[in-house]
C-alpha cells in the first residue's frame, strides 16, 4: 500500500466534523456572519500555538471578552476604553492584542475586511506569500501605539522565511470548503494553499519520506507543499488531516 493510498484514507477519516471539537477551527465554526467568521478565524490563528488546551482556554476568554460578537466588538472597539485584560500568552501581551484590534477597527471603520484586505494582496502579488507580506505590512505600518515583540510573532513578517503555520492554516479554514474548513473566500484555488507547517507535521513527513530538508521554514514548507500536489494537484492541503491523522495512529 502506498503512501498516498493510507494518506488518501487518514484525510477522508478525519476531515470531518467531529474534528472540529477540539481544534482551533472550532472557533470559526461558532458564527454565521461572514465577519463574525472572519474576525474569529484572524484572531484564533494567530493564538494557536503552544498547549492546545492552553491556547484554546485563552481564546474562549478572549471571545468571552466580546462577549461572542467580533464583529460588533471590533466595529466599536476604543482602544482608550477598553476590556482587555489577562489577555498575556506567552510572548504577547494586552497591548499587542489591544493593537491589533484597534487597526481591525480601523479596517472596518474605512468598509473594508479582513478578506478585501487580503484579496487586495492577492491581486498585487499573485501568490499566497506575497499576499501575507501584504496583510502583515498593513500593520506594521499602522502600529501607534505600545507594543511589544509578541505583536510581532502573532503577525510575523513573512520575509524571514518562517513557516507561518497559522497563516496558512486560517487561509485553509476560509478556502477549503469540506466539513471542518469553511470556504467563505473565492479569490483564492484551493489548489494554491500551502501546508501549514509545524514540528509534529514536519516530523511525520519525514517519517514517510515527504520532506527531506531539515529546517521548518518556508522552503520545506514548499517542498512539501509541492510533494503532496503530487498526490492531489487540486487539493493538496487536505493532507494537513492526513498528516495528523497518520500522527495518531502511529503515535509520532
Amino acid at each position: 500500500m502506498t503512501y498516498k493510498i493510507v494518506l488518501d484514507i487518514y484525510a477522508k477519516e478525519y476531515d470531518k466534523k467531529n474534528f472540529i471539537k477540539d481544534d482551533p477551527v472550532q472557533f470559526i465554526h461558532r458564527f454565521k456572519n461572514k465577519n463574525d467568521i472572519e474576525i474569529a478565524g484572524f484572531i484564533a490563528s494567530m493564538f494557536s500555538y503552544g498547549k492546545r488546551e492552553v491556547f484554546i482556554q485563552k481564546l474562549n476568554y478572549i471571545f468571552s471578552l466580546m462577549n461572542n460578537k467580533p464583529y460588533e466588538y471590533i466595529k466599536n472597539f476604543d482602544y482608550k476604553d477598553n476590556n482587555i485584560k489577562d489577555c498575556d500568552y506567552r510572548f504577547s501581551k494586552n497591548c499587542d492584542l489591544v493593537q491589533i484590534m484597534k487597526i481591525l477597527n480601523g479596517l472596518y471603520k474605512e468598509n473594508e475586511t479582513i478578506e478585501s484586505m487580503f484579496r487586495y494582496g492577492y491581486s498585487v502579488q499573485k501568490d499566497v506569500w506575497g499576499m501575507f507580506q501584504t496583510v502583515v505590512d498593513y500593520f506594521y505600518a499602522r502600529t501607534d501605539i505600545k507594543i511589544t515583540k509578541g505583536f510581532y510573532h502573532l503577525l510575523p513578517d513573512p520575509k524571514k522565511k518562517s513557516a507561518l503555520k497559522r497563516m496558512n492554516m486560517m487561509l485553509r479554514w476560509f478556502v477549503r470548503k469540506s466539513a471542518v474548513d469553511k470556504g467563505i473566500w473565492d479569490f483564492i484555488d484551493k489548489s494554491e494553499l500551502l501546508i501549514p507547517l509545524d514540528t509534529h507535521v514536519a516530523k511525520i513527513s519525514r517519517e514517510l519520506g515527504l520532506l527531506k530538508r531539515k529546517d521548518n521554514g518556508y522552503e520545506s514548507v514548499i517542498e512539501l507543499t509541492d510533494k503532496l500536489r503530487e498526490f492531489d494537484p487540486n487539493d493538496p492541503v487536505k493532507y494537513d488531516f492526513a498528516l495528523f491523522g497518520y500522527g495518531v495512529n502511529h503515535k509520532l
